[in-house]
């Protein structure tokens, strides 16, 4: 992978890992989604004269991951209304690259080297045996489990449909602008209907909090469809997926979380398989 590449999504990575972290302190997630979805709304608005119209061609996978990104926010907040963070996260993210390397290589004949296909085997186990870190009994809760692997699946259907639509969009730049627009737009609506006359106010720290997230966010939204526009696309989804690892920091440091030697053990595996990557093709 070049060290251009590897750079944008190591960074995509770490602002991933921030915005989760100020999710992970706010109670009222859907309210805060629907703060960070109006800001990258209105961002959107802002930066579409300045991008072409994607070519008809991208049309349909900005509609269709416009539609699976509603299922990944909502199932994500009901996996973390399900069970602890700690579990479901690291079982979402983890096992998104996985799926996209398999359907990839074999439904859409994306040739990766054997190399590569290690090290998104490491990155992929890496991140998912985090959740057992804690012990397995959070993984007994299977409606946890399910949400949580639902989210993996959704994840895995918005980057690979991002990933074929920013290349037949004609422009990386155009295809991150029209995608966050509808995405946002349908996040927002469906978080409306949801919260129709149950709406809390938003508190200023949830604003705050929020706003930062959609920016940061969508400078890492960008960085990782650019990139999935010059090397394979689950080279790119499992190195963004090491995000985990910038979490755990956050946790350590911040929310003074412990650290193990199981933990250790699972970031080890990740970082060797985000080091491998490197040299991959």
């Amino acid at each position: 992978m070049p060290l251009d590449v590897f750079v944008i999504v190591l960074c995509a990575a770490l602002v991933h890992a921030v915005w989760n972290a100020l999710m992970k302190a706010d109670q009222d997630r859907l309210t805060l989604w629907r703060v960070i979805m109006t800001t990258q709304f209105i961002l959107s608005i802002l930066l579409l004269p300045f991008v072409p119209v994607p070519d008809a061609a991208a049309w349909p996978y900005l509609i269709g991951s416009s539609i699976v990104n509603i299922g990944y926010v909502l199932f994500l907040s009901q996996a973390y209304r399900s069970g602890d963070l700690s579990h479901a996260y690291p079982l979402a993210r983890g096992s998104a690259p996985l799926i996209v390397a398999v359907v990839s290589i074999v439904f859409l004949g994306e040739r990766l080297a054997v190399v590569s296909q290690i090290a998104i085997l490491l990155i992929g186990l890496g991140i998912t045996s985090l959740a057992l870190t804690r012990g397995a009994a959070g993984l007994r809760d299977w409606r946890m489990v399910g949400y949580a692997l639902g989210t993996g699946c959704f994840i895995a259907t918005y980057t690979m449909l991002d990933g074929l639509g920013a290349r037949a969009a004609g422009s990386a730049h155009s295809y991150v602008v029209w995608i966050s627009l509808m995405a946002a737009a349908a996040i927002l609506l469906s978080i409306l209907a949801i919260q129709r006359g149950r709406a809390a106010p938003v508190t200023r720290r949830t604003r705050v909090a929020g706003i930062v997230s959609g920016l940061v966010a969508y400078a890492g939204t960008w960085g990782i469809i650019w990139a999935m526009t010059v090397v394979p696309v689950p080279l790119v989804s499992a190195l963004r997926e090491t995000s985990i690892i910038f979490a755990v920091a956050i946790g350590v440091v911040v929310f003074k979380e412990r650290l193990d030697l199981a933990r250790l053990a699972s970031i080890a595996t990740t970082l060797a398989g985000a080091a491998l990557l490197k040299f991959s093709r």
